[in-house]
């Protein structure tokens, strides 16, 4: 099955590296997408699949503070990590099955999951830095940790790459490519 012209190759990559209109008020570094990236992996044959934005699907679109682009970016991220944390942690565990079920079913007819692309910073999809404190520290966003703790729970073993939504991807999807 499936022997056709597909490569058979996916990473699932954080919403917000293809709909930058997405993400919080005051953070979008590209107009629409992260155009960099998206070439890197159509140009290796490797098709994309768009994770759900937990802070959109649990918070909202303004993150529930309109005035939160006057924040620094920091700041704001540590609001929305404590907001996802207190109030949304049941809507981020069915946010990440959603994944972990979509990923079994690709196994099960042998494609490739050549990876699980974040975006480093973020309170949610951060894989190796978050804000918490106020600050940008080392750590998953929340959003990542229950991903995570979901894939070792099946027993899949998928790598995680952290990028920041601006600066040259190349090199730090060499690994997956």
């Amino acid at each position: 099955m499936f022997c056709d012209g597909r490569s058979k190759k996916i990473v699932f990559i954080a919403h917000c590296f293809l709909n930058q209109n997405s993400i919080s008020d005051g953070t979008a570094v590209c107009p629409a997408v992260c155009r960099e990236l998206v070439e890197c992996l159509m140009n290796a044959n490797i098709g994309m699949v768009q994770m759900p934005c937990p802070e959109l699907c649990c918070l909202g679109l303004d993150r529930g503070n309109a005035d939160g682009a006057g924040s620094p970016v920091a700041v704001e991220n540590t609001r929305i990590r404590a907001a996802l944390k207190q109030e949304k942690a049941d809507q981020l565990t069915l946010l990440a099955g959603g994944v972990v079920r979509q990923i079994l079913e690709y196994h099960r007819f042998g494609f490739e999951i050549l990876g699980i692309i974040g975006a480093n910073r973020s309170p949610s999809c951060g894989v190796d830095t978050t804000s918490d404190r106020n600050e940008e520290v080392e750590g998953m966003g929340l959003f990542m940790e229950e991903l995570s703790r979901m894939l070792s729970e099946n027993r899949i073993s998928v790598p995680m790459i952290g990028l920041t939504g601006s600066g040259p991807v190349t090199e730090r999807l060499r690994p997956l490519i």
